[in-house]
């Protein structure tokens, strides 16, 4: 302990002591959310949710459904022609909402093509294409596996 002697005045330079007690109170009644409705402490913890879920980005959520949510290994470049400057890519078909798969080409399902490429292939992402060709590959007399989708970047 240090002590300043003025003719004026004498002040300490040793800090206030912190009650560890009440801070780790304060803490344990936050994490276990104790405090009474209506107090000042509720409201704040109140405020601080609403701001973090208003100011959050969605990414962090991934609250896309299951049948629009997509992955990379979903998408695979078959084939790129540079004299035609087309690329071939393949979807897998359960990419697709059931409705929207079909064995003929649709405007649904050209549009809903388009939408999922440019969503998720980066060379794509943020600029204009053009659907050309949409060949649909099938294991044997079964079902849809892939789209093979000819774009005109």
């Amino acid at each position: 302990m240090a002590f300043l002697t003025c003719a004026m005045a004498s002040w300490s330079s040793v800090p206030p002591s912190i009650n560890m007690r009440k801070l780790w109170r304060g803490f344990v009644n936050t994490i276990f959310w104790s405090y009474e409705r209506g107090s000042w402490p509720y409201d704040l913890i109140v405020i601080a949710i609403v701001i973090f879920v208003l100011l959050s980005p969605r990414r962090w959520f991934q609250d896309q459904s299951p049948s629009t949510a997509t992955a990379n290994s979903d998408i695979q470049l078959v084939e790129e022609d540079a004299g035609n400057h087309t690329r071939t890519y393949r979807l897998d078909a359960n990419i697709l909402p059931p409705e929207k798969r079909t064995s003929h080409r649709t405007p649904e399902l050209e549009r809903e093509t388009h939408d999922i490429l440019g969503r998720t292939v980066e060379d794509l992402k943020g600029h204009t294409f053009q659907v050309q060709r949409i060949d649909t590959v099938r294991s044997g007399d079964g079902p849809i596996l892939y789209y093979d989708v000819t774009v005109h970047p």
